[in-house]
């Protein structure tokens, strides 16, 4: 019997699926590794550390889970974060931590590029909105403030290319993950010359842009050996999170959208073309040449969560997160809707969509006698979907949406869920897998392999588990509490400029 296994680099986290030819999970497992937080606005990954967790996790599935049952892996599809940057030597040495997606010191690099009379055109011809996520910023701020490093780089990779490379020795880069580097013309699919010229490097230093469907060489006898896989299994580059969460939510009408929550979140729909937005707020990403996800994201979500989690939270044990997680939730699910006055700002690594605000920073708003540890514990979740119903709210300007879609282990919580809908005031569904990341790696690799004819049937065989209906005076209650909350993340701009600068 043949499998397919999906491989996710997410920000902090490597989760491997292993599925049949059927679309059943036969085994999954996950290993952890750290974001490094050295100074403010540094977000930074051990890439050295991601690969040999990334090896770990996938030895144990495949001797645990694979092995004993007598599956022969046809192919391994990748996904990964989106915005890394990580430069390495000549030889494919990283020279030092990766940037991740939330990173912000090029905060002053996209300031000079938004002033610029480039602006308009880099946003129209890339897709992709400026903000110090862009690895195309985050190179430019490394020629400026760390010239060594940045002459001795040879190329300059996303962490998924940095993996594969190590694994089959070949360097590429897949249209969709580059397609949120700010340096790929959406339109032609090649580097952008200009967004080079502002980078400050030539196209040599990038990976090969290939297509989501692309084979990534094949791996290395040592890894053979190790792993116990055969020289003909399949290495699929995959594509992004995002796409591949898009597409495993069967999102591929458009009138729906899907909610992504993990650590971060973002809101997405699929389209045949740009969705151009005259503010430069709304991202465009390629999962194919023919289908652009666009959306906005947001640096908020369940590692929001997890960082009050671990600040106030009650633990019996060490390391016990998901149980302290799951008690806080039904704390908050006992708090009337509006946290009776109680606001939060989730702004703790500044802020993406819609505000693109790299120096937003996170606040309680409203604090009275009265309040006590369960209106935080609830505030702080309706903070996070404050922001994510913001971006819907910019994506509706555009797009009628109809319904949405949720995944990821946060959204699909069922107090989330149920809050999702109220504040959108639309149904909810959850598909029968809520990691949607893996499900679209599994669709994708399967496509490939002809056991769909298209990613639009592929998309439409997954099933919906539950369907969450909006409640209209709980709806009426949010929409009273978020003018405050879009009120204050505008007009706090200065003070957020101010105290970042104290920093």
């Amino acid at each position: 019997m043949k499998c397919i296994i999906s491989i996710e680099l997410g920000t902090n986290a490597a989760r491997v699926v292993a599925f049949g030819l059927d679309g059943v999970v036969i085994g999954n497992a996950k290993g952890y590794y750290p974001t490094f937080h050295s100074q403010p606005d540094y977000s930074e990954q051990d890439p050295e550390q991601i690969f040999i967790t990334m090896l770990y996790v996938l030895k144990n599935l495949l001797n645990e889970k694979i092995r004993p049952k007598k599956y022969k892996v046809a192919t391994i599809c990748f996904s990964s974060s989106m915005h890394s940057m990580l430069p390495v030597d000549k030889h494919g040495i990283p020279l030092g931590n990766a940037f991740t997606w939330s990173d912000n010191r090029a905060k002053n690099e996209a300031k000079e590029l938004k002033a610029s009379p480039l602006a308009d055109e880099m946003y129209t011809s890339t897709g992709t909105p400026i903000h110090p996520m862009s690895p195309m910023l985050k190179i430019a701020w490394l020629k400026r403030n760390d010239q060594e490093k940045f002459k001795l780089a040879g190329k300059f990779l996303s962490i998924k290319s940095y993996v594969v490379h190590e694994l089959t020795g070949e360097y590429m880069i897949d249209y969709s993950v580059a397609s949120a580097t700010g340096m790929m013309n959406i339109h032609k699919i090649s580097w952008e010359d200009q967004a080079l010229q502002f980078a400050g490097i030539t196209s040599q230093q990038l990976p090969p842009l290939v297509p989501v469907f692309a084979e990534a060489g094949t791996l290395k006898k040592a890894y053979q050996k190790s792993l116990g896989l055969s020289d003909d299994t399949k290495i699929l580059i995959g594509s992004s999170d995002g796409c591949m969460a898009t597409l495993g939510a069967g999102i591929w009408k458009s009138d729906k959208a899907t909610i992504t929550i993990e650590d971060s979140s973002a809101v997405r729909l699929v389209g045949n073309k740009m969705l151009h937005d005259d503010k430069k707020r709304v991202f465009n990403y390629l999962l194919t040449e023919d289908c652009f996800v666009s959306g906005g994201p947001s640096n908020s979500g369940g590692g929001t969560f997890e960082w009050f989690a671990k600040q106030f939270g009650d633990f019996t044990t060490a390391f016990d997160i998901e149980n302290v997680t799951s008690n806080l939730l039904q704390e908050a699910a006992n708090v009337k809707t509006g946290s009776e006055g109680l606001l939060f700002l989730p702004y703790l690594l500044g802020e993406r969509a819609p505000i693109w605000n790299a120096d937003a920073r996170g606040m309680y708003f409203g604090i009275n006698i009265n309040h006590e540890r369960k209106h935080f514990i609830r505030s702080t979740i309706e903070g996070i979907l404050y922001e994510i119903y913001s971006i819907g709210k910019m994506l509706n300007e555009h797009r009628h949406i109809s319904s949405l879609s949720v995944n990821g282990s946060f959204a699909t919580i069922p107090v989330c869920a149920q809050m999702i809908s109220d504040m959108f005031n639309k149904p909810v569904n959850v598909t029968t897998n809520g990691n949607s990341v893996s499900i679209g790696s599994f669709l994708l690799a399967a496509t490939e392999m002809g056991i769909f004819k298209s990613l639009d049937e592929a998309a439409s065989q997954l099933e919906i588990a539950h369907t969450y209906f909006p409640s209209e005076n709980q709806h009426n209650t949010y929409m009273k509490f978020f003018e405050i909350f879009e009120s204050l993340s505008t007009k706090l701009g200065d003070e957020f400029a101010k105290i970042a600068g104290l920093q």
